[in-house]
Formats: structure tokens, C-alpha cells, sequence
């Protein structure tokens, strides 16, 4: 197995990642800290360059391949934001990028990737036809495959959200993130037990895709079961190196409903003017079900990416 991620691995993350990455302001609301009983600081990755945090885990990666690796090119599977985040980055490096998405992606996903000049390859809607096609591509190409979240390069670049989050804001109860495969999570989890060790690290899941909250009860990867849930970032399962952290790191999964995950995101658009995608509000609909006792705490949430399909939306 590859060698985990360290916080060493973050700050160098952070450092490579600078000039190309944005730090993404830390918001407060008042109207949303009266609803929900607590002081909440909110991380807006919808923020960030591709609208999500999948970039800074992307950049870290291509710009950690020596030019030998480089030119060749890279190559990833995903549904979404990850998919753009590699092409963007690919494409700031000056190199090939070869995406394969599953043929029903969002159309907004899509149109992302060819944005940033990815060149796309479509598969059927499922991780067997992903990784097949994913392995042509590398064997036709001699890319390098850059996985959505079980990378130590992925994981270090994602945790740089927490540490600049723990550098701007002390003494918060609880960090809250949204969970899929994991690389959001135990990045935020890997740098918060060095950094804030009596901070809790919570993360939230829809019902619907709870296979995260089970593994963890389990003590073992559960992959999803054909997850149907409106939050499309979420429907992945873990991998080795990102449970490996979350086993160690992480004190609790919850779960949430989706109309929680609905309410969640309409209550960020209202009342904050902000625009989040159902991923990012996962964790802002465990808030509002109050799936924890954290009345009166320091909460700190990052709301992970903002790409919606306007066409679309859920309400």
C-alpha cells in the first residue's frame, strides 16, 4: 500500500499549491447561527477554482510529477468535479489531461471538463466500466492516473482546506465535512489531530449512501450499494489509504436525510446569498436534523463545491 499522507505532506501540498489555488474566505452568518443554536464559521470551497475543493488535491498531484511523468500526460476517472479540477490543473502545467466520466455525468460537469481542455473518454455508470476504460486509457497513453481520493498526493492537497480553516479560526468543538471517498475527510482529519487535537472531526453522509458510516461501524470498506441520492459527489466509497485515516482520525458519520440535504442547500442560498451544490450541504442538513448535541459550540463546516445545474434545481 502506498505510504500515508503526513502533515509534512499537507504544508508541502500548501506551498506547491499557492500560486495556482485560491484561499477560499471563512464566512459567518448570523441568521444561520440563531437556527441552529451554535457558532458556525463556514469554509467556502464553492469558492475555490473549478467550484470545489477537488482542485487543490488535483493541483498538488500534477505538479508533483517530474517532468518525465508530466509529459505524458495524466488521467483520472470521475463523475464531476474532480474530472474538472485534474483538466484545469493539467492544463496549467501545459499537459495532456485524459478524463473518463460516466456517460450520464451532469451536463454542467461536462461542459466543465471540456472548458479547462480535457479530453474526455465516456463509460457506462458504474466503477468496473470507470476503472476498465480508466486502465486503456493509461495503457494507450502512458498517463499518469491520478485517483479521485486514494492518493497520499490527493488526500495532502485536500487537507490544505483545514489547515488554512485551523489557521484562520482557534478553538472550534467541531469540524464538519461532507464524506464520499474520503479524500475531503481525512485530509481535514489528518491535519486536524496534529494541529487541534481536542477538535472533533464529524463527518456527514446521505441515508442513502451511507457506506461510509458503515464501514466505520465495521470496521471494514462496505462499498455502496447503488446509491441514489441527490448529493452526486457523494455516491463513491472509500478507498484503503482514505479509511485507513478516518478509522484513526475520525470520531463520528452521521447521516442525513435528503430532504434535510434540500433544506440544507436552500437554507445556505437564502440566507447566506451563496450559492453551494448538494454535496456541500450535507453536512448543513445533519445541522438542521440535528443529528448531534452541539448547542452552544464552535462549529466549523467547509462547504466543499458550488457546481449546480441550474436547470435543475431541487426545489
Amino acid at each position: 500500500m502506498l505510504p500515508l499522507s503526513t502533515l509534512a505532506d499537507v504544508h508541502a501540498a500548501a506551498a506547491r499549491i499557492s500560486a495556482y489555488a485560491h484561499r477560499t474566505p471563512v464566512l459567518t452568518c448570523r441568521s444561520m447561527n440563531d437556527l441552529l443554536g451554535a457558532e458556525v464559521v463556514w469554509k467556502c470551497e464553492n469558492f475555490q477554482k473549478v467550484g470545489a475543493f477537488k482542485f487543490r488535491g488535483a493541483c498538488n498531484a500534477v505538479f508533483s510529477l517530474t517532468d518525465a511523468e508530466a509529459q505524458r500526460g495524466v488521467a483520472t476517472h470521475s463523475s464531476g468535479n474532480h474530472a474538472a479540477a485534474v483538466a484545469l490543473a493539467a492544463r496549467l502545467r501545459g499537459i495532456p489531461a485524459h478524463i473518463v466520466m460516466p456517460d450520464n455525468a451532469p451536463a454542467v460537469k461536462k461542459a466543465a471538463v471540456a472548458g479547462y481542455g480535457g479530453t474526455m473518454v465516456y463509460c457506462a455508470p458504474t466503477l468496473a466500466a470507470r476503472e476498465e476504460t480508466t486502465a486503456q486509457v493509461v495503457q494507450a497513453t502512458g498517463a499518469t492516473f491520478i485517483h479521485p481520493y486514494n492518493d497520499a498526493r490527493v488526500i495532502a492537497g485536500q487537507g490544505t482546506a483545514a489547515l488554512e480553516l485551523l489557521t484562520e479560526v482557534a478553538d472550534l468543538d467541531v469540524i464538519m465535512v461532507p464524506v464520499g471517498g474520503g479524500g475531503l475527510l481525512s485530509g481535514t482529519a489528518l491535519v486536524t489531530a496534529a494541529l487541534a487535537p481536542a477538535t472533533q472531526v464529524i463527518a456527514a453522509e446521505p441515508k442513502a449512501a451511507d457506506d461510509a458510516y458503515r464501514s466505520l461501524q465495521a470496521g471494514t470498506i462496505l462499498p455502496a450499494l447503488d446509491p441514489h441520492t441527490i448529493a452526486d459527489g457523494l455516491r463513491t466509497s472509500l478507498g484503503p489509504l482514505t479509511f485507513a485515516i478516518i478509522q484513526r482520525h475520525v470520531q463520528q458519520i452521521v447521516t442525513v436525510s435528503e430532504a434535510a440535504i434540500i433544506a440544507g442547500m436552500r437554507h445556505i442560498w437564502e440566507r447566506m446569498k451563496i450559492v453551494v451544490e448538494p454535496s456541500a450541504a450535507v453536512p448543513v442538513g445533519a445541522l438542521l436534523e440535528k443529528r448531534l448535541d452541539l448547542t452552544g459550540k464552535r462549529i466549523g463546516v467547509i462547504l466543499s463545491g458550488g457546481n449546480v445545474d441550474l436547470a435543475h434545481l431541487p426545489w
